[in-house]
């Protein structure tokens, strides 16, 4: 794939990025050897590999999945300007 100049200005106006006349032909090349090199990335037989999250084999840490704090409902929404079964009640926004 090749970038032309319109999609230089089209990147650099998404992205925010000032970019000169002068400086589209640079960043043209650069964007240019960046999509070859992810190209060749393509190339590589990953067929195999198993997906990993560190180059290390490790454990994730896991914590067992019980509720610590509780039963507070009339202590969240004591300071609330109203409520009603321990729930917040707001004004309706959307007719």
């Amino acid at each position: 794939m090749s970038v032309d100049t319109n999609t230089v200005r089209r990147v650099a106006k998404l992205a925010r990025i000032a970019v000169t006349e002068d400086e589209v032909a640079s960043m043209q090349g650069e964007l240019n050897a960046i999509l070859g090199f992810v190209e060749q990335l393509g190339e590589v037989d990953v067929s195999g590999v198993e997906p990993m999250t560190s180059v290390i084999p490790m454990e994730m840490r896991k914590r067992e999945d019980v509720v610590t704090d509780g039963g507070k409902a009339e202590d969240i929404v004591a300071n609330a300007p109203a409520t009603e079964d321990h729930f917040f009640m707001v004004p309706k926004v959307v007719e």
